[in-house]
């Protein structure tokens, strides 16, 4: 785990520089543009390219090596944001459009190859305690960029912004290139290794592959309705999620009009103590039953948070409205670590293909939340928006228990803690 967590120093400082880059970008585009709608269309090609990436960046991570697609990740969203900052001004706006491909397409190939390699680098046993360093330094790096944001861009200007960004990927991809960790699975590179090195690879590679695509045919068949229901509830979470974030200012700016700023900076503070919260409870909870918590507890965390977001909007004093942030804080990252430790119980083979399926249903939930969410808030209160949507992803979730009730209970949870394998999971001389 030593090494890994400097990869987690790594990939915060990068979501530190997307966090940036998600507020100065926006505000730098209707800047360039003058246009509502251009600052609309630049979001809507990033979210797009998103959804578009998730099926991609399945594919990808599951036959090319994922330390080095990271590696590229971070590296071609630096080189554009370096080219956005040394292209004369009269070109940018052109240029804005390639950028939100590039950030979108790259940022979600990154998640995906990095969720579909915990296994392998800290080892199956140790998946639940790395995603929740994840999620905690993930959580720290939301608040430091949009914290951070409006200073830089106020106080320094846009292209010390975008230098700032650039650097953040190039120290993030610096990182990971010089951490001795392995992505993939050891057979997987054995198979690799002997199929470049044998004289008949071709024949024998279609052979191992038309074997590995039966395997993992016959094993979604067997897990599919259940791992389809948990991403359909993600998916939906993202249109929570898209809710409260659009509806968050407009909420803030009813609650005291010369400082809106006050309510979200508490908000978001008390949503990312929470997540800190969650790691240390599912850690603890893992310790002590050597089993990590299952289907049933990803449903009940997922019902919590949804209610904890629809009350911070119920118009209740600070203290309660904080409380309230600060669970659906906790229940937010509970459930995120429950979801992606239980995704990566799939065989490596299979792993890929279902974050990428993920990272898509989340981005489109999301994405669609956006857009429909502005227009709803048009006509009706912060509060009925975030409920209707919220309350449509604990409408699921209660569906989604009632099947593994009628199911017999919620299956077997995959063990936390598993025999050690003969292959260590990192070059000797790793803790």
């Amino acid at each position: 785990m030593r090494y890994f967590r400097l990869l987690v120093l790594g990939n915060g400082i990068s979501a530190y520089g997307s966090y940036l880059n998600m507020v100065a970008l926006n505000v730098f585009v209707y800047d360039a543009t003058g246009s509502a709608l251009a600052a609309g269309l630049f979001m809507a090609v990033r979210l797009a390219t998103s959804v578009v990436s998730g099926w991609v960046s399945g594919r990808l991570v599951s036959v090319h090596d994922r330390k080095r697609l990271m590696v590229g990740a971070d590296l071609c969203q630096a080189v554009a944001l370096l080219s956005l900052l040394l292209a004369p001004e009269g070109t940018r706006p052109g240029l804005l459009y390639i950028l939100a491909v590039v950030t979108g397409g790259c940022s979600t190939l990154s998640q995906v190859a990095l969720r579909s390699s915990i296994p392998e680098i800290v080892g199956a046993e140790h998946r639940v305690r790395a995603n929740g360093l994840l999620v905690t330094g993930r959580s720290l790096a939301m608040i430091a960029g949009f914290a951070s944001s409006g200073v830089v861009v106020a106080q320094l200007g846009y292209s010390a912004a975008f230098a700032l960004d650039a650097a953040t990927f190039l120290v993030s991809a610096t990182v990971l290139s010089l951490l001795p960790v392995r992505t993939r699975a050891a057979t997987d590179a054995a198979d690799g290794a002997s199929g470049s090195s044998s004289g008949s690879a071709s024949g024998s590679g279609s052979a191992k592959d038309s074997g590995a695509a039966s395997r993992t045919a016959r094993i979604l068949l067997g897990t599919a309705p259940l791992l389809m229901a948990m991403i359909a509830v993600r998916a939906v979470d993202g249109l929570g999620s898209s809710s409260h974030n659009v509806a968050l200012p407009i909420y803030s700016s009813g609650l005291d009009a010369e400082h809106p700023a006050t309510f979200i900076s508490q908000f978001w503070a008390t949503w990312a103590i929470g997540n800190i919260v969650a790691q240390q409870v599912i850690g603890r909870i893992t310790k002590k039953t050597g089993r990590t918590p299952g289907e049933r507890a990803f449903a009940l965390g997922a019902c919590v948070m949804s209610a904890g977001f629809i009350v911070v909007f119920c118009g209740l004093p600070t203290v309660p409205a904080v409380i309230a942030a600060l669970v659906a804080g906790a229940a937010d990252g509970f459930t995120e670590i429950v979801y992606v430790s239980r995704l990566q119980t799939a065989p490596d083979d299979q792993r890929g293909r279902l974050f990428g399926l993920s990272a898509s249903a989340e981005n489109t939930g999301f994405g669609l939340g956006m857009l429909v969410t502005g227009a709803l808030l048009e006509t009706f209160s912060p509060l009925q928006v975030v409920a209707a949507f919220h309350g449509l992803a604990i409408a699921l979730c209660a569906a989604l228990l009632l099947w593994l009730a009628s199911r017999g209970g919620t299956p077997p949870a995959p063990p936390a803690e598993e025999p050690a394998r003969d292959t260590p999971t990192m070059t000797e001389g790793r803790g």
